[in-house]
């Protein structure tokens, strides 16, 4: 086993770690103060013009009707096109969706490799423009995600890294740690491209080195451009979870728990059991019209002394 293999098995379990906790963090988190904006995807024959379930007589009574399709579509397009920054910040989209697509084809060739690495390593078949059916279109089709995921995900990043440099309004909210992220992005697409270009066209090396991962046997990088080029990939797996980059994970508890989320809050139900828990808890904290020593619920409850 050598060093550059070592630190790739330790960059995806400190990823999958990160992310797991994430996640569990979003899905245990207290009830969202949800912000019943509408439309809602969901809602069957209302999303167009922005109407609820809540506008029938006697809602509470008659069998609710939802549109999964609609939800379906409304997530794709934000995830694939990211149609919400294209209506409100057409600027920043000319360079976040080259950026996020070039990451879904970076992603789709990592897992192109990694079924060739598994076809090479455990089937005995040859992953190249000769072999079978599967085998060959394998070959073929992890060339151009490879090739233009890095590349548009690289440039994505350099145009996002001009754009937090000089756009005046965005300048008040950049942070060191958002430079860097796409000074990583940039560097690792551009060390990616080089050495593939000049030593891997057709990602050979990194399909045996996926496979030497998952049968834990040693391989050796041929030269030192190769071997930034894995240890770049693999700190980035390592970078994106522990940074604000997950927001992937944040995202669909967003939409789902806060900003789609029109569930009725009835007798008995999981919310309700929810609210009064929060409702139990002490005030940690205190102002002029807020006290500590009480809970949430007394807080609410009592009433005010209004001062003439």
């Amino acid at each position: 086993m050598t060093g550059i293999q070592l630190f790739t098995y330790f960059a995806f379990l400190v990823a999958f770690i990160a992310i797991l906790r994430k996640v569990l963090r979003y899905a245990t988190a207290p009830e969202s103060m949800r912000w019943e904006l509408y439309p809602v995807p969901h809602e069957k024959g209302r999303a167009e013009y922005g109407g609820s379930y809540f506008e029938e007589l006697d809602w509470w009574t008659k069998e609710r009707e939802t549109d999964l399709f609609n939800e379906l579509k409304e997530m794709f397009s934000e995830i694939v096109f990211l149609k919400g920054i294209f209506h409100h910040n057409k600027k920043v989209w000319n360079s976040s969706f080259p950026f996020h697509f070039g990451l879904y084809m970076t992603i789709g060739w990592l897992v192109l490799l990694m079924t060739g690495g598994i076809l090479e390593a455990f089937f005995g078949m040859t992953v190249d423009s000769q072999g079978g059916f599967f085998s060959t279109a394998v070959y073929y089709l992890t060339i151009p995600l490879g090739f233009g995921g890095l590349a548009l995900a690289g440039l994505g990043a350099f145009g996002l890294f001009i754009w937090r440099s000089t756009d005046k309004t965005q300048k008040k909210f950049n942070a060191p740690i958002d430079f860097f992220n796409l000074i990583a992005f940039t560097v690792t697409a551009a060390v990616a491209l080089a050495a593939s270009i000049m030593y891997d066209p057709t990602f050979s090396f990194l399909r045996s080195y996926t496979g030497s991962l998952l049968t834990f046997s040693a391989i050796s990088s041929p030269n030192v451009l190769l071997t930034a080029e894995i240890i770049l990939l693999a700190f980035l797996t390592l970078l994106i979870p522990i940074t604000k980059m997950s927001h992937f994970v944040a995202k669909y508890f967003l939409y789902h728990s806060v900003r789609w989320n029109d569930q009725n809050n009835e007798r008995g139900s999981k919310i309700e059991k929810n609210i009064l828990e929060l409702l139990n808890k002490q005030v940690g904290w205190s102002a002029d019209h807020i006290r500590t020593g009480k809970t949430w619920g007394e807080v609410i409850t009592e009433p005010k002394n209004e001062e003439k």
